[in-house]
């Protein structure tokens, strides 16, 4: 095949996760996504068709970004970014001003971050914190 494929951004991004709900609530609580579609409920008629798509877990949104939730890991599992899959997530805000208001919000809820860093080479600041199953969450905000 000639050429490349015209990619247009990401459409979603899909987290194999230990507990939906735990993690369902550090997205929205936290970062500020919204439910898009949720799995029904164990013995509702949608469930089973629903399952090979949302595989009983949900689906939210932060403006044109999907990221859903998949519950399938095992009970105890961590994620180690060191294995052949995802390293990090990293979601951009417009200012040093927004991550220090971020620090000061993990601060009052208890959220474990890193300290903000400069990669100059990418005019970018990077505040590095981890979701409930371990998983590098990161802001990013330009350097000006």
């Amino acid at each position: 095949m000639a050429g490349q494929i015209p990619i247009d951004g990401i459409h979603h991004l899909r987290l194999t996760v230990t507990d939906v709900a735990r993690s369902r609530e550090f997205y929205t609580q936290l970062l500020g996504f919204e439910i898009a579609a949720e799995s029904p409920a164990p013995g509702d008629p949608a469930a089973e068709a629903a399952y090979p798509v949302l595989w009983g877990g949900v689906v939210m949104i932060r403006g044109n970004f999907l990221l859903g939730l998949r519950p399938v890991a095992k009970a105890g599992d961590r994620f180690d970014e060191d294995r052949v899959g995802l390293d990090h997530l990293s979601f951009n805000v417009g200012s040093k001003a927004e991550l220090d208001k971020a620090v000061k919000m993990f601060d009052e809820r208890g959220v474990p971050h890193g300290p903000i860093k400069t990669l100059e080479g990418f005019g970018i600041l990077v505040l590095p914190f981890r979701d409930p199953d371990n998983i590098q969450v990161e802001l990013t905000a330009p350097l000006a």
